[in-house]
């Protein structure tokens, strides 16, 4: 009995292997308006999930993990995209950085099922104060982005 058991859950993990992911990445539109040091912690900390330029890792290509990595990354850039910066109005951008200093500052973001396989990922007192300043310094957008590179 535990022998059928044994091979039959073996039959279900090659199975749902075949069962298929998006792990897409559409073209950047328009990136987000940043400075360097800004644009090196979003880079390292949040467009893995949050832009078009996702990493997809080893384990995003095995089931059931890759299924909630999918999603996730899916979740994420509908919510916020830093590749399509281009479609926020000037008022949408800044609540996007409201939202982001909230999440960062209240260790929300990134998430932490993230961080042990991403620890680079973890944002520092020093990043947060950058990406805060950053925020605070203006909504540059589509119509106005100075300091984009």
């Amino acid at each position: 009995m535990i022998k059928k058991l044994l091979i039959a859950a073996a039959i279900v993990v090659v199975a749902i292997q075949f069962i298929p992911v998006d792990r897409s990445n559409p073209p950047v539109a328009m990136d987000a308006a940043t400075d360097d040091a800004t644009k090196a912690i979003l880079r390292r900390a949040c467009y893995d999930c949050h832009s078009n330029e996702t990493m997809w890792p080893w384990y995003s290509y095995v089931a059931p993990v890759s299924w909630l990595v999918s999603s996730d990354v899916e979740h994420a850039r509908e919510h916020l995209n830093f590749s399509e910066w281009d479609k926020y109005d000037e008022k949408r951008v800044g609540k996007i950085k409201e939202e982001i200093v909230e999440e960062v500052g209240e260790k929300r973001m990134p998430l932490k099922i993230y961080l042990p396989m991403h620890p680079e990922a973890k944002i520092s007192d020093t990043d947060f104060q950058i990406i805060k300043a950053w925020a605070e310094a203006g909504t540059p957008g589509p119509e106005n982005d100075a300091g984009d590179d």
